[in-house]
């Protein structure tokens, strides 16, 4: 089993509620717009770190997070993206290949809406973990925490942080 924390939209903002909120986790997943590479690199010194860069990320993220990262975790095929919508408006970019290659975890960022969508045609499981820091219009800052079992996404927990 792997403990899942996930995280996005920070926007150069970690609450340090988050290193208790994933203290049990074994990796830490952000999903693009870190803000700064003090911040991920914050987070990799925490535990390991997988991360996409967002459209506020400067070259200096760019050059360590790809745009977009698919991998495997234990048997679940993950892609995690900033910008990629969710079931039935999936952006441009990436959506000849989530219908000719759907993954079973679709994670983005960049809405700052929380959000937990399965899309039953493609047979997937779309996360948003909504935005933990605190630039933007969301009222409340958020993240989640899960696990992966074999080929089972569960227990998952939405954690809302103070507000903005």
């Amino acid at each position: 089993m792997t403990r899942i924390g996930l995280i996005s939209d920070t926007h150069s903002y970690l609450d340090e509620a988050v290193f208790k909120h994933f203290e049990n986790c074994d990796e830490i997943w952000h999903a693009g717009d870190f803000g700064t590479i003090d911040l991920a690199d914050q987070l990799a010194g925490f535990k390991p770190l997988k991360g996409v860069y967002g459209n506020i990320d400067g070259k200096d993220i760019r050059i360590v997070y790809p745009e977009n990262l698919r991998f495997n975790c234990e048997g679940v095929d993950v892609w995690m993206t900033h910008i990629g919508g969710y079931p039935g408006r999936y952006s441009q970019q990436i959506k000849t290949e989530i219908y000719s290659n759907p993954p079973k975890l679709f994670i983005t960022g960049h809405s700052h809406i929380l959000k937990v969508m399965p899309d039953k045609k493609l047979q997937l499981l779309h996360l948003n973990p909504g935005a933990a820091g605190k630039q933007g219009w969301h009222k409340v800052r958020t993240l989640m925490r899960f696990n992966i079992d074999g080929d089972k996404i569960q227990d998952l927990q939405v954690i809302e942080l103070a507000g903005r």
